[in-house]
């Protein structure tokens, strides 16, 4: 075995194993899938053990794989560390950064940890709130970035994207068409929720509202012990206690959210550039990004 991991082949493998697949693995890196297969048998071949086995809904990692991730995650974060010394990068102060609740599950908490292990002199001033009131806060200026539903603010966004949204129940949960449909819902004021009334009625759909709420965590609880249905974004279903459901006769779901980043005009140099990092740690949550995990919840999708 060579004595050196080559940090190409770490990325890839990590990469695989976060999304579960090579297809979107490569999708994502917006490369061919046989480049991406050929670095993982490469790896394979340099520690002398199978590190991915296919399942049923894509591939994992082995035993073995499993004890390498947690040693590849490892080892790019210090790679990371060691780059931006290497370049000192020397960003200092403090950055007030506002999230919105339906965004702030994974993804933008794993850019603003590769932020902070860029700038360790940086102090991030994190709120997370619903989408209304972040867009409040950044209103009142209280925030230096905001991520957060375009449709809440009125400033101009310096990044943009398009979410794809869910119709989601329980796993055992069955609606039964004859009947109103149990909703949950974010509390007003709340664009999601106008939308989602606004899809229900343009499919002929009765509807009542079982449950009404501010956190995104109290929505997904109510999901997964069936008082309900709600809608939610890619990295908030959870396939394991989550299937998703088609509104209508036509079984189309056919929602989408755009999100945007918001940067004050008044931010130092320090500022300035915590946004250019979060913007480049966020290039993979964008569009490819979602479309690669929207091919991954293809299949849980029912009528």
């Amino acid at each position: 075995m060579s004595g050196d991991f080559d940090p190409a082949l770490l990325r890839t493998f990590v990469a695989v194993c976060r999304h579960g697949s090579l297809s979107r693995a490569a999708d994502q890196a917006g490369r061919a899938q046989s480049a991406l297969s050929t670095q993982i048998r490469r790896l394979e071949e340099m520690v002398g053990k199978r590190l991915l086995h296919r399942t049923g809904r894509g591939m994992s990692p082995t035993t073995e794989g499993e004890l390498l991730l947690s040693y590849a995650n490892r080892i790019l974060a210090l790679g990371e560390a060691a780059a931006a010394r290497l370049r000192e990068r020397a960003v200092a102060g403090s950055v007030r950064i506002g999230l919105s609740e339906d965004v702030a599950v994974a993804a933008l908490p794993a850019a603003l940890g590769r932020l902070k292990r860029s700038c360790p002199q940086l102090h991030l001033e994190v709120v997370v709130d619903d989408g209304e009131r972040l867009a409040a806060r950044w209103q009142e200026g209280t925030l230096d970035v905001a991520v957060g539903v375009c449709a809440g603010f009125v400033d101009e966004p310096v990044e943009t994207w398009s979410v794809d949204l869910h119709w989601v129940c329980g796993i055992d949960d069955a609606p039964d068409p004859d009947q109103p449909l149990d909703m949950i819902v974010y509390a007003e004021p709340c664009s999601w929720r106008r939308l989602v009334f606004d899809a229900l009625t343009a499919a002929g759909r009765d509807f009542r509202v079982a449950l009404t709420s501010h956190n995104v965590g109290a929505t997904i609880a109510a999901v997964e012990n069936g008082l309900g249905v709600a809608v939610l974004t890619t990295e908030c279903v959870r396939p394991d206690t989550m299937r998703i459901i088609s509104i209508g006769p036509d079984g189309a779901s056919g929602l989408s959210a755009q999100f945007g980043m918001y940067a004050s005009k008044r931010l130092n140099e320090s500022g300035r550039a915590a946004v250019s990092l979060l913007r480049e740690s966020l290039r993979g949550w964008t569009a490819p990004g979602i479309a690669a995990e929207r091919a991954g919840l293809a299949g849980l999708v029912e009528a």
